[in-house]
């Protein structure tokens, strides 16, 4: 009977990598008693000698990846050693790549999972501030990062938009005098609501011009200034009774207002 293979994926990340050229390459042999034994997120030289230790005991061939030099470097000599036959998967695609781009490695382990979960984390946060938009679930209140407050066009929905693309779960809360606002808003810490202003002409102009873009006419009472002025004594009431901090939108581009609420969680949160 053919003696069992054993072979050892060694990996400064999650080893899957190596698995997987493993597992292509071994599928052109007939082999069918092997096994894998994976061994992730190795930092120190003591894990890699303990593994080549146990290596050495049976029929077996080290694959790994590894950036850090000294650990490749140590695998190798103590393989070596050993009369362990070792494939270093990373090296053989890094140094062209160091040559073609004339830029040294970072030789820092886990950066593709890493990348993986920035992507991941910023999907999760565009998702939630589509969820919890315009004060749709008022659930999402207790689960966000940032609350934003203020009536309507005000940037409310391209702010909570702006800040999910930097990973930032934001829901945001549109205020009506007519509406009663969600009680849910008083259980969340006023550290984390902003409210949002703007200058009453600016609104005005606005309001008339997405009241154009509707196909209606400038004279109803959502473009009003009487309507406006109303609607901003109102949320100025209530963002008093928050305590939350108030910033003025007005000739704010939406980049510069993320920058100040971010600014202005970070002061508050230290």
């Amino acid at each position: 009977m053919e003696e069992n293979l054993s072979v050892y994926i060694l990996s400064d990340s999650i080893g899957e990598t190596g698995e997987q050229v493993l597992r292509a390459a071994i599928s052109q042999f007939e082999c069918k008693n092997f096994q894998i034994k994976r061994f992730p997120y190795i930092s120190d030289e003591e894990h890699i000698m303990d593994i080549i230790n146990e290596a050495k005991e049976e029929r077996s061939i080290i694959v790994f990846t590894m950036v850090v030099p000294e650990l490749r470097n140590l695998i190798i000599s103590e393989a070596k050693k050993n009369n362990i036959e070792t494939v270093d998967i990373m090296t053989p695609l890094m140094d062209p790549l160091k040559k073609v781009l004339n830029q040294k490695p970072k030789y820092e382990s886990g950066l593709i999972r890493k990348l993986d979960e920035k992507y991941f984390k910023k999907v999760e946060a565009i998702e939630f501030a589509v969820k919890y938009d315009d004060g749709k679930d008022p659930r999402g209140l207790k689960k966000a990062d940032i609350v934003l407050v203020g009536i309507s066009r005000t940037s409310k929905t391209p702010l909570s938009m702006y800040l999910a693309h930097k990973n930032i779960k934001v829901a945001n809360v549109p205020l009506v005098p007519e509406v009663p606002v969600t009680e849910e808003i008083f259980k969340v810490d006023p550290k984390k609501i902003i409210g949002l202003t703007t200058n009453p002409i600016k609104l005005n102009e606005i309001r008339q011009e997405r009241l154009k873009a509707l196909g209606l006419g400038s004279e109803a009472n959502y473009a009003s200034m009487d309507r406006i002025l109303k609607e901003l004594d109102y949320a100025e009431s209530l963002m008093k009774r928050l305590g939350c901090p108030i910033i003025d939108v007005s000739n704010k581009a939406v980049e510069e207002s993320a920058n100040i609420i971010l600014n202005i969680i970070r002061t508050v949160n230290k």
